[in-house]
């Protein structure tokens, strides 16, 4: 079934989902438990609308491809067409702010690494993707430089992120998405993942957290 944006008042979003947009290393830490170096510009990669599916549903993932990592992140839903953006125009096109789970076949992703291939065998599978809906989004009540979030498994605190720790804030983030990818309604952006990654155990109680605007609770 093909994944539909809604919003956490329980509207549905008028486009369906479109792309989506993601930045690898986005928080320093991240990238140097995973002994990356720290990235200078934005590493921009896209996970197709297929690998989408509802976070509140159970997450399926290929276990016989290997280990699937989890990581948590925040995720913004455009609501109006951006290509080439100033920065004053990305707040207003925000429609929504929710999480979503960068799952990574973790040890497909490295094999294409070490090949110098790409890596959408291991971002963009089926399943990759879990979202939850989105909370309407009020620049003057949520600031996007300043949202905390986490991921607990079976009662474990695993990933702990706030967005003022970005490397590349949401708004310059997303000015530098859209010259190179037009952005339309229904795209959504993944704008990284804090510290903490690991393996997704099977059979697991996630919790994930938006502070001050929901938890959702998932089994895997």
């Amino acid at each position: 079934m093909t994944f539909q944006p809604g919003f956490t008042d329980g509207r549905p979003f008028a486009a369906p989902l479109g792309k989506i947009v993601c930045v690898g290393r986005n928080y320093a830490a991240h990238a140097r438990e995973l002994n990356n170096e720290v990235p200078t510009t934005p590493l921009l990669f896209i996970k197709p609308a297929s690998s989408a599916t509802p976070m509140k549903e159970r997450i399926r993932v290929p276990r016989h491809l290997g280990e699937v990592h989890f990581e948590v992140e925040v995720a913004l839903l455009i609501g109006t067409r951006l290509s080439r953006a100033r920065p004053e125009e990305v707040l207003p096109a925000i429609a929504g702010v929710g999480l979503a789970l960068d799952l990574t076949l973790r040890d497909v992703q490295s094999r294409l690494k070490d090949k110098g291939h790409p890596w959408e065998r291991a971002k963009g599978f089926d399943g990759a993707c879990p979202m939850s809906d989105f909370v309407p989004f009020d620049p003057g009540t949520m600031p996007l430089d300043d949202l905390r979030f986490s991921l607990t498994i079976d009662g474990e605190r695993r990933q702990t992120g706030h967005t003022a720790l970005m490397l590349f804030k949401a708004v310059e983030l997303i000015v530098e998405m859209s010259r190179s990818f037009t952005l339309e309604p229904g795209d959504v952006i993944l704008t990284g993942t804090p510290e903490g990654v690991g393996a997704l155990p099977e059979g697991a109680r996630l919790e994930f957290s938006l502070d001050g605007h929901f938890e959702i609770t998932a089994r895997s």
